[in-house]
């Protein structure tokens, strides 16, 4: 499997998208703003009003909508972080390293915000959810600085290794390696890729680590209130910091700063890696067109998403849910039992699924009606596969099996709105009205194409004539890539009769087949 992301740079905004041995899995954006709220910025807040109700504080951090603060993401050394912020805005506290630091007694598990905060008082927060729809950034008082090995956590001295390192060898190396050079007044929380690294380069991610919380004491004493602090690095660098693997073999960018910036973050992080960094400038061709990255984009995006073997997914939104529908087309079978069938197709479909999970970064409670199957032996085949299709989602997330009704239903955590892109075009026949952009539409024929020629020698596709001649136009048009693919020549003929999404195949005998 070949992992490339394929970064490409506005003049306000930059797209990040990862693909998959050439499939669009992740897309992401980041806008050029220093006043945005992402996940990982640090601020200086005031306390706006504490709610004793909810247990809850909300804040002013710069935000249109206050900032929420619950008693839980206090962090239990909340008194000392506050005692340590004050004496850096009134001058007092000079040495930022924590070392000759007295900590305070820890608050109760089960206290009441009230107790510890009050109105207009600052406080130091972290983003850990940013705004969503009408609702503000969730804030977390319990700080840490991630870096690509481990993750610094502040009035802390606690240690922690990533419960998807297994070995009990590793894991009691790298705490022990850790305890001798961690900060003083620091814990430590030891990531997944750490698993296998020499001291060398544990203790080289912790000392840039510490350097960014000492530039943020620095800053601190002379901020705002509000404002932030402390960014979280780049999201080039964010991205390759979480998700850079061995199975990287491409990251191209079309912008010479962002490739500037990249090839020394690789340079620092993977040495042997940093070849695969590659400046594109072809100008008569888009970055985001070679990739094909921008066909994936239409036709992933919409409401519905077609598969192989005639399936499709049918994607619905609410403000509480998201309901995931899958359907088997017109797809039939006749070698193969309808169980199977239904298994085959649900295959596909937890692929898929899982793909634009990720891709929609779609977050809360997910409900995905499959086809019923009545094997139960199925049942769990296709539950172990969406598990293993989303080991690689780096959100948390849980997947419930398959309910007596077919339904699975997954939670996962939603951190960042949701990925939503406009589909659909202006209607050639309702000045008013939209439709499916046209490479959707052909998408959709193309698929039902592949069953179809498997039991038909001859095929005669009837389309609308704006769908007709995309797929004529050009060399090589949609319909040679066809031939090329099937070896089948397809005749299409125009129909004015028919609307812009309605097309029909038919045999050689003039015979309807869809």
């Amino acid at each position: 499997m070949n992992k490339e992301l394929i970064i490409r740079s506005g003049s306000d905004t930059v797209d990040f998208a990862l693909l998959k041995d050439g499939k669009l899995v992740e897309l992401h954006r980041e806008n050029i703003d220093t006043k945005s709220f992402e996940v990982g910025d640090i601020f200086i807040a005031k306390i706006r009003k504490p709610v004793q109700g909810l247990n809850a504080a909300f804040i002013n951090a710069g935000h249109e909508k206050d900032g929420f603060l619950h008693y839980h993401d206090l962090g239990a050394n909340l008194k000392s972080l506050m005692k340590f912020i004050k004496g850096i805005t009134t001058g007092k506290t000079k040495d930022y390293s924590l070392k000759n630091f007295k900590f305070e007694p820890q608050i109760d598990k089960g206290g009441s915000i009230t107790d510890v905060l009050s109105a207009n008082q600052s406080v130091l927060v972290q983003v850990v959810k940013e705004p969503i729809s009408t609702k503000g950034p969730r804030m977390s008082s319990e700080l840490s600085i991630a870096g690509r090995y481990v993750v610094l956590v502040p009035f802390s001295d606690r240690i922690s290794i990533s419960q998807k390192i297994r070995s009990k060898d590793e894991k009691a190396r790298l705490k022990k390696l850790v305890q001798a050079i961690k900060p003083e007044g620091f814990g430590v929380i030891v990531r997944t890729v750490a698993e296998g690294k020499q001291v060398s380069e544990l203790e080289k991610d912790l000392e840039q680590l510490f350097n960014r919380w000492l530039t943020m004491c620095k800053r601190l004493s002379k901020a705002q209130h509000p404002s932030k602090v402390l960014g979280e690095v780049g999201k080039t660098s964010s991205i390759l910091r979480d998700l850079f693997d061995d199975r990287f073999t491409g990251i191209y960018i079309d912008d010479k700063d962002l490739y500037d910036e990249t090839k020394d973050y690789l340079q620092e992080i993977a040495p042997s890696k940093s070849s695969i960094v590659k400046l594109y400038n072809n100008k008569s061709l888009p970055l985001f067109e070679k990739f094909n990255i921008e066909r994936q984009i239409k036709t992933s995006f919409g409401k519905t998403v077609s598969m192989s073997k005639g399936a499709y997914l049918v994607i619905e939104h609410t403000e509480a849910l998201h309901v995931i529908d899958v359907n088997s087309g017109n797809r039939s079978n006749k070698a193969t039992s309808q169980e199977d069938t239904a298994l085959e197709v649900n295959m596909i479909a937890a692929a898929e699924v899982a793909r634009q999970l990720r891709l929609r970064d779609m977050g809360g409670i997910i409900v995905v009606d499959f086809i019923d199957m009545r094997n139960a032996e199925h049942r769990k085949q296709l539950f172990d596969f969406l598990k293993e299709e989303m080991s690689d989602d780096k959100a948390k997330h849980k997947i419930l099996p398959p309910s007596k009704f077919g339904l699975i239903q997954i939670t996962r955590q939603r951190v960042r709105p949701e990925i939503s892109i406009k589909t659909r075009e202006e209607d050639p026949n309702n000045e008013n009205g939209e439709i499916e952009a046209p490479i959707v539409v052909v998408d959709k024929i193309t698929a039902d194409l592949e069953n179809i020629i498997k039991t038909k020698k001859k095929v005669v596709l009837n389309a609308h004539p704006f769908v007709a001649a995309f797929l004529t136009k050009g060399f090589p048009s949609v319909r040679f890539k066809w031939l090329f693919k099937y070896k089948r020549w397809v005749k299409i003929i125009s129909r004015d009769a028919y609307t812009y999404l309605e097309y029909h195949f038919f045999d050689q005998e003039g015979n309807r087949i869809n």
